[in-house]
């Protein structure tokens, strides 16, 4: 494979890692166990995986492969703790990236890119929701003063 091919493919790498890092931000920044790293190299792996299925005339076997192995990783994430589950925004971060990579190596750069923006949308859009639902909802729970109840005694 002549060297301009192979830089072509370095580059879908970085750029998909790239991408991976940018959308593993969020989970960082809040602590979630699948941050930067994790998400630029399951970003990083799809593309590499897709790149080489492409110059194995593979593409739809190696694609199926990633998906498949995405679900695994992803389940590894996904804990439960009493009636609570815990790491299923985690695995479908996981899961996406892996999309997000694959795009990218099959040179789909707009539809990668605006992607992964949509996605950290998406997660940070979940925190301005749950504001947005505590005070409507603190609203509407607002307790009511009785005549012949006292004011502290109502608040809950």
């Amino acid at each position: 494979m002549p060297i301009d091919d192979q830089l072509a493919i370095v580059g879908r790498l970085a750029f998909a890692a790239a991408l991976g890092a940018f959308i593993g931000l969020e989970r960082e920044l809040r602590g979630y166990p699948a941050g930067v790293r994790t998400v630029a190299l399951v970003a990083l792996g799809s593309a590499l995986f897709t790149d080489v299925g492409q110059l194995l005339s593979e593409e739809n076997r190696v694609a199926a492969g990633i998906v498949t192995g995405i679900g695994f990783l992803g389940a590894g994430v996904i804990l439960r703790e009493g009636y609570t589950v815990r790491g299923i925004t985690t695995a479908a971060t996981i899961w996406s990236a892996a999309a997000v990579g694959m795009a990218v190596a099959r040179e789909l750069y707009l539809v990668a890119g605006l992607g992964a923006v949509l996605m950290f949308i998406l997660l940070e859009a979940r925190p301005v929701v749950r504001r947005l639902d505590d005070l409507v909802r603190g609203r509407l729970r607002e307790p009511i003063a009785h005549e012949d109840q006292e004011g502290p005694q109502n608040d809950r």
